[in-house]
């Protein structure tokens, strides 16, 4: 019997079909069996080559970002904040020299800034303030703070009308590090410690923050060593704590701690308490080298 033209006998389709099934699989056998065909194996960037992404960020002058090299992922991490433009993401892309693979982007709300304004806790000028860790040396006490809060006084007071005298700022770095040094010149104020010098802090570490606007939060550690360049022209800083602790304005300078280890002082950061944010600290080792003092 006679099929139509194109219209396979019956058997053919099944022959075939198995002809091409063994075709297959032997191509198949033969492509993985190819010399040098199976992936290549990513590439761990190089610590100097991460150095280098890290300084090109930086000198890409982005306001509102934050970055820090993570050594075990092979990337450095930039965390930007809202006031950050695509075209200003898209140009640290590009400072990556085109590998997305070692660079990654995250955003967050708000905006990155000192933690600073006028109120209650420690004063100076119009400003409020809060006090980190009491330290001293061989002959007297004092107290450390931030450093963006020493540029904008040079005396600190308990209460807003300034009737309480604390002291003198002493010393004052702001940008490239955070920190300050208060004399306490009122011997009718008490100055207790409790706090004692540690490591620097780890990644994940659960620790505490306590400032004058929103009292203690908590949170953990999420990068250590980072550079962040606030908004508007504030001023950029190297080394810091990043963590997820919720801090608001008024709460600069004041402690991060785990337990009785003193870690930092509170720098800047965004977001608020009622939604959460990213917040910054200087380390207080660095501090605590710079002025030749000991916490307590």
């Amino acid at each position: 019997m006679r099929t139509k033209r194109g219209t396979p006998r019956p058997g053919t389709t099944r022959r075939r079909t198995r002809l091409l099934a063994v075709a297959l699989g032997l191509l198949t056998a033969t492509a993985v069996a190819v010399p040098g065909a199976a992936a290549a194996p990513a590439r761990t960037p190089q610590p100097e080559q991460l150095a280098a992404i890290s300084e090109a960020v930086l000198h890409a002058e982005v306001d509102g970002t934050a970055w820090y090299i993570d050594e075990a992922a092979g990337r450095v991490v930039v965390t930007a904040d809202s006031t950050v433009s695509t075209a200003a993401l898209n140009r640290l892309t590009q400072v990556s020299g085109g590998d997305a693979s070692v660079l990654t982007v995250r955003r967050v709300p708000g905006a990155f800034t000192p933690l600073v304004s006028a109120g209650d806790a420690i004063y100076g000028g119009q400003y409020r303030c809060s006090l980190g860790f009491n330290v001293a040396d061989s002959h007297d006490h004092y107290f450390l703070t931030a450093g963006h809060c020493g540029n904008v006084a040079a005396q600190w007071y308990t209460d807003a009308a300034h009737k309480t005298l604390i002291g003198p700022t002493l010393s004052s770095t702001f940008p490239g590090h955070d920190y300050a040094l208060v004399r306490y010149d009122n011997p009718a104020l008490s100055h207790p410690g409790g706090f004692t010098s540690a490591p620097n802090a780890v990644l994940g570490e659960q620790v505490k923050r306590t400032g004058s606007t929103t009292g203690t939060h908590s949170g953990r550690v999420t990068g250590l060593n980072v550079t962040v360049r606030y908004s508007g022209g504030g001023g950029t800083v190297r080394g810091l704590i990043q963590t997820n602790v919720c801090a608001e304005p008024g709460d600069s300078g004041g402690p991060l701690f785990d337990g009785t280890k003193a870690l930092g002082l509170t720098s800047g950061g965004s977001g608020n308490c009622t939604v959460g944010g990213t917040t910054f600290y200087q380390p207080v080792n660095a501090a605590l080298a710079a002025y030749g003092v000991k916490v307590y």
